[in-house]
């Protein structure tokens, strides 16, 4: 599981990273843990078939299949299925949802990211409960948020006893200092926070915080998660989230990238994904990192570089 590398050691295995870590860092709270994670988890899995949610300026092109192919173009940050992202090392899912206007199915809910995704919530959910149950030592994250077409407390209401009923003693319930101790000893290893707080319930944690640098260029998403790591944080302990992400503009400058048709974000997150992992290698050296999003979390050593900044810090101690 670990390989030398001078007086560190460095995690060489994925999968189940969390349970082979030096268990000094078993009782630390998982807030102060590396833990990487997904931006956009499922947008692998966008059907062109579906109407343009995202961006407004575009909402009107829906029946025009080209317009719907280059939103997907544009709108894919993730190669890679949940559980192949899961089996990789990945502990922090975005997962932003939505349901369908005219869908004849009230309770049917969606993912979305430009588009609507083929599979549905409930599904990839149980995907997700049944890789935990294999893997009962790996702690996931999972963020619910966005809730778009959710027009009656009652759709949030049915989701979350959805979400109680499937993982059921899986949950952690909301603490002070979760640790991977304490989840073992629970037997729990799934956090769900929801980003709707009128019905929160102990089982069910409230919005973490997500930092990103809303640019297309990695020097200015570097300076934006510069300060606010050294300046910004939440100062009580809880989850935050590092968001290493490229965002499109969300006005006519978009044009200027999704124009591009022999390109896509895909490959413009891949050129800049080992510049801003270098980045968070310099930056974990002199503040705290949690949980670190990215694009395809698969590519460029992405996982293996935030995982390994827990035995770098365990090492120094």
């Amino acid at each position: 599981m670990f390989a030398e590398k001078g007086k560190r050691r460095e995690v060489t295995r994925y999968c189940d990273w969390m349970s082979q870590l030096p268990p000094e860092l078993h009782n630390i709270p998982l807030f102060n843990l590396a833990i990487p994670g997904s931006h956009d988890s499922m947008s692998y899995d966008l059907d062109i078939n579906s109407s343009i949610i995202e961006p407004d300026s575009l909402k009107r092109f829906s029946k025009i299949y080209c317009a719907r192919k280059i939103v997907r173009k544009w709108a894919i940050t993730q190669e890679e299925t949940i559980t192949k992202q899961l089996d990789v090392g990945v502990r922090y899912f975005d997962l932003r949802i939505a349901r369908k206007a005219n869908d004849t199915d009230p309770t049917r809910f969606f993912f979305y990211h430009g588009l609507y995704t083929q599979t549905d919530v409930e599904t990839i959910l149980k995907v997700i409960n049944d890789w935990a149950e294999k893997h009962p030592k790996e702690v996931l994250i999972l963020a619910l948020s966005n809730f778009k077409g959710f027009t009656e407390e009652a759709l949030h209401i049915h989701l979350i006893n959805f979400i109680k009923t499937l993982f059921g003693a899986k949950l952690v319930s909301k603490q002070a200092n979760p640790t991977l101790r304490k989840c073992w000893d629970q037997g729990t290893n799934v956090i769900v926070s929801y980003d709707y707080p009128a019905i929160l319930q102990p089982e069910i944690w409230s919005k973490i915080t997500y930092y990103y640098g809303n640019s297309m260029d990695h020097k200015e998403v570097e300076s934006e998660l510069r300060q606010v790591l050294e300046k910004g944080r939440p100062p009580d302990p809880c989850f935050f989230v590092c968001g290493l992400n490229l965002t499109l503009p969300d006005d006519a400058r978009i044009l200027k990238y999704i124009l591009r048709l022999c390109d896509n974000f895909v490959n413009v997150i891949r050129r800049s994904l080992p510049k801003l992992l270098r980045w968070v290698k310099q930056q974990a050296e002199k503040t705290p990192m949690n949980i670190v999003a990215s694009d395809v979390v698969t590519r460029d050593g992405f996982v293996s570089t935030v995982v390994n900044l827990n035995v770098s810090k365990h090492v120094k101690r």
